[in-house]
C-alpha cells in the first residue's frame, strides 16, 4: 500500500450512546459535522471513543459508519490492546473496513521492557501492510516509548509512520522531532501542546477538542502550517481554558459533557467511566458560554 502521511489536526472520534446500546445515527451525523469542518483525518475506536467497553460487533459497526460518512477524509483507526495476538486480531477484523492506517497504544499494563516495544511495534507492523502509528500515552498504559525507541521504530521498520506523542514530555518529543527519518510524522496528543509542538516542527494534532470545536480546531492547525503565528496564538489563549476542561476528569467524561450541553449527544458514558460531576459540568458550561457556544 501507497505509505500516507497524516498530518493537520485529526479528530479522536466519541462514541455516542442511548440508553445501553451505541446511537449509530448521532454518530454517523458527528462524523458527517467533522467532515463539513474541514478536519484532515479522523480517528475513530481510540480511547476517546471508549473503545474497550465497545463490542466486536459494535466496533466494526462504527468503523463502516466512519468509512460510509468519511468521503475521502482519512481513518486512523485504533487497533491496539496490550497483546500481539489481541491486537493482530483486532487489526485483522477491521481490514476489511479500509483503514489508511492502525493508531496501536503501547500495550497497557504489562509494563514492557524498551526492547520488549521495540520488538512488539515491530512485530504487529509485520503483519499488515497498512501504516502504523505508535500512540505513547504513558499516564494511561503505565509505560513511556522513549524517543530512542521510537526513533529505532522509525528508522528500521518501512510501515511504521508516525508516533501520537500524548506522554506531555516536551524534551523527548523535541528529540524525536530533531532525529526523525524523513516521511515520519509526529502528531501531538495533548491539544494545549499543539501549537507548541508545530512551532517545533510537529505535523499536527489528534485532538479531543475537535468533537466540540472543530472549525475552531482546523483554523489553529492550518494557521500554524501556513505560519500565521499571530493568528494561532489567539486561538490557542481562546481555546485554552476549553483544552484545560476537557480534561477535569478522565477523558472523555468532560468531552461528553459539552456536547450534551451542545445537544449533540447525550451524556451517557459505559462503566467504569461515569458522566461529570456537577462541577465539572458547570465549569464546561461556562468555558462554553465564553466560546460563544451557548
Amino acid at each position: 500500500m501507497k505509505k500516507l502521511k497524516f498530518e493537520g489536526c485529526g479528530t479522536a472520534l466519541l462514541t455516542p450512546f442511548a440508553g445501553s446500546g451505541v446511537d449509530y445515527e448521532r454518530y454517523a451525523r458527528l462524523v458527517d459535522r467533522q467532515v463539513r469542518a474541514g478536519v484532515h483525518f479522523l480517528v475513530p475506536l481510540g480511547t476517546t471513543g471508549e473503545t474497550p467497553c465497545l463490542t466486536d460487533e459494535e466496533r466494526l459497526r462504527i468503523l463502516a459508519l466512519t468509512r460510509e460518512h468519511a468521503g475521502g477524509c482519512p481513518l486512523l483507526v485504533g487497533g491496539g490492546t496490550n497483546s500481539l495476538a489481541g491486537t493482530v486480531r483486532s487489526m485483522r477484523a477491521l481490514e476489511p473496513y479500509a483503514p489508511d492506517a492502525f493508531l496501536i497504544v503501547a500495550p497497557y499494563y504489562n509494563k514492557p521492557t524498551q526492547n520488549g516495544l521495540y520488538e512488539y511495534f515491530k512485530a504487529v507492523a509485520q503483519t499488515t501492510d497498512r501504516g502504523i502509528v505508535i500512540y505513547n500515552v504513558p499516564g494511561r498504559t503505565g509505560v513511556n516509548v522513549t524517543a530512542e525507541t521510537t526513533l529505532r521504530l522509525a528508522e528500521d521498520v518501512d510501515n511504521i509512520i508516525a508516533v501520537k506523542e500524548a506522554s506531555g514530555n516536551y524534551s523527548q518529543i523535541s528529540e524525536i522531532l530533531r532525529n526523525r527519518p524523513e516521511g515520519f510524522s509526529v502528531l501531538s496528543g495533548n491539544d494545549n501542546e499543539t501549537l507548541s509542538l508545530m512551532a517545533t516542527g510537529a505535523d499536527g494534532v489528534i485532538s479531543v477538542a475537535s468533537n466540540i470545536v472543530p472549525e475552531m480546531m482546523v483554523s489553529l492547525v492550518e494557521a500554524m502550517r501556513a505560519g500565521d503565528l499571530v493568528k494561532a496564538r489567539g486561538l490557542h489563549h481562546r481555546l485554552t481554558p476549553l483544552f484545560n476542561a476537557c480534561f477535569i476528569e478522565s477523558n472523555p467524561i468532560p468531552a461528553k459533557a459539552a456536547m450534551s450541553l451542545l445537544g449533540l449527544m447525550e451524556n451517557s458514558l459505559r462503566l467504569p467511566l461515569v458522566p461529570a460531576s456537577i462541577s465539572t459540568e458547570e465549569k464546561m458550561r461556562r468555558t462554553l458560554s465564553e466560546l460563544g457556544l451557548l
